[in-house]
């Protein structure tokens, strides 16, 4: 999915913008803290690097996923309101 997502980006971005919000407002509800998302970008790229050849599509995968990331944390940040929190304690 996130290979998916990475392409998407170039070519719908608008529609994705709009999944990515989705996406992200499912992830309060998971609970998944935003301080997560650097390392896990940091390692994808790195091994997306490491099995391409070409530093131009290893470059625009690190800008791509790294725009996706910041689109989610952002979500996330503003989408974890007071009752999102109450409910991920209680669930």
């Amino acid at each position: 999915r996130v290979l998916a997502l990475s392409l998407e980006i170039y070519r719908e971005p608008k529609r994705l913008t709009d999944d990515l919000s989705s996406l992200g407002l499912r992830h309060v509800g998971y609970g998944i803290p935003t301080d997560l998302f650097p390392p896990f970008v940091t390692c994808y790229v790195e091994a997306v690097k490491d099995i391409c050849s070409d530093q131009l599509v290893g470059d625009s995968f690190a800008w791509s996923l790294g725009l996706i990331s910041r689109m989610l944390m952002r979500t996330i940040t503003e989408g974890s309101t007071m009752v999102m929190q109450a409910i991920n304690v209680n669930s």
